[in-house]
């Protein structure tokens, strides 16, 4: 087995050709944020990987084996969600609240201008059907934002299902809920100008 302990995150430095010449690997995001794995490359070689704790790997990144030869880390397309706004009663300022409260629930989220991507849970996907979002489940690479969940692997989990039930209720028909039946009452800037002298 060939071991591995080094990681040239993006490829940074190394001369196209080289990297274009090393063999690959593919690997989900289970996998990519562990530090300790084995996997097997393109070329059928057996791979112990080794790197330094709390190392999350990215597709691009480059793997560099004790005999000096490189791995090319490609992020393997998985099951993910791809959640869009909905374009007739929805507006793009819906993602930016679903990422809000994804992030609050510490879930792992890949963020793109016009799309989020979590890991399937259906909870989660009734949750943000409920807010008027477009929930796709699609097999694609993920590569989740950095931070939050680098340092400790997978503590995400367990806050991210306890606090959903406390959450669920008041977005099915809170003021969240654009609809456009709800906009002419309620709102009290509105209605509440010229009557309080």
């Amino acid at each position: 087995m060939l071991q591995i302990s080094k990681i040239i995150s993006q490829a940074t430095g190394l001369a196209p050709v080289l990297v274009k010449r090393a063999s690959s690997i593919e690997l989900d995001w289970d996998t990519r944020q562990k530090s300790r794995f084995d996997g097997v490359d393109s070329l059928g070689r057996q791979l112990g990987i080794f790197l330094p704790r709390g190392t999350l790997v990215r597709g691009g990144d480059v793997l560099v084996a004790e005999d000096g030869s490189m791995v090319k880390v490609i992020a393997a397309p998985q099951d993910v969600l791809r959640i869009t706004a909905c374009a007739s009663h929805g507006s793009p300022f819906d993602l930016t609240r679903a990422a809000y409260h994804l992030g609050n629930r510490h879930v792992p989220i890949e963020l793109k201008p016009d799309h989020l991507k979590i890991e399937p849970d259906h909870v989660l996907a009734d949750l943000l059907r409920a807010m008027h979002l477009i929930v796709h489940e699609v097999s694609e690479a993920f590569e989740p934002e950095g931070g939050a969940y680098s340092a400790g692997g997978h503590s995400h989990d367990a806050p991210a299902k306890a606090s959903i039930p406390a959450v669920t209720k008041p977005h099915v028909h809170g003021p969240d809920c654009n609809h456009g039946h709800d906009h002419n009452h309620g709102h009290d800037h509105d209605s509440g100008h010229g009557h309080h002298h």
